[in-house]
């Protein structure tokens, strides 16, 4: 039988080995990190011509359609008046037979290029998107592959997560798994694994330690559905394997 005196000397012992327990005995939980990234969409002019009008502004929520930058388009608007009228007196002009079929042409493919420079002049989202960037003024010149903004679509986001080989059995594309953003109190986010790298490659020169970084490994891409645009191109998400 243990004494009252023998049990207050074992409390000790048995706290300590508690915390012992706990602190290394248990399993902890292992989350991998990696980066949040989103698609990207850069706007270039295609044509020459001063900027009139650019109402896109960085961090604007644009829709499918809105207007992102007008060009000015003063020559082309000339050229495609002119083009137009020398195809309306082309079409009278074959049908009397004083016009043959190969100038009609010539002349038909004019008017149709000036009028697809004609919808160049206007720059329109082509879906629901973010504002990120954007690189010139009203008033700007402009000429064919000048960049004048990027668009971000935050609606889905990914990252990318490095695993070693003996864990690509257990994994695969479509897999669901769960990332944990640290700035929100671990606020769980739901994702699936939609691309696993075919080749190995040595873990990337950011990991810590020297040992890590001389590991073979495997990307993992993850996808997240990000609806509300928490998640931000940048911020770092947590990623836990089951």
């Amino acid at each position: 039988m243990i004494t009252n005196k023998k049990f207050i000397l074992l409390i000790p012992i048995i706290a300590i080995a508690i915390t012992l327990y706990l602190n290394f005995g248990r399993k902890k939980d292992f989350y991998y990190v990696g980066t949040v990234e989103a698609t990207k969409v850069d706007i270039s002019s295609r044509i020459s011509s001063v900027i009139s009008f650019f109402p896109a502004k960085e961090g604007d929520k644009v829709k499918k359609g809105q207007l992102l930058v007008q060009m000015a388009c003063e020559d082309i608007n000339l050229n495609n008046e002119l083009a137009q009228k020398d195809f309306s007196r082309a079409e009278r002009l074959l049908k009397m037979g004083s016009l043959s079929q190969e100038n009609f042409d010539h002349l038909k493919s004019k008017k149709d290029d000036t009028a697809l420079k004609i919808d160049w002049c206007t720059i329109k989202a082509l879906k629901d998107s973010s504002v990120l960037n954007t690189y010139r003024e009203e008033g700007e010149y402009v000429t064919p592959g000048s960049k004048l903004l990027t668009l971000v679509n935050l609606s889905e986001v990914w990252t990318i997560i490095y695993v070693p080989q003996d864990l690509l059995a257990k994994i695969s594309t479509g897999m669901k798994l769960t990332g944990y953003l640290p700035e929100l109190n671990m606020r769980p986010f739901e994702g699936k694994i939609s691309y696993i790298s075919d080749a190995a490659e040595f873990t990337p020169k950011n990991v810590q330690t020297r040992e890590e970084r001389t590991r073979l490994v495997f990307g993992v891409k993850i996808t997240f559905a990000n609806p509300d645009e928490l998640l931000k191109p940048g911020m770092s998400i947590e990623v836990k394997l089951e």
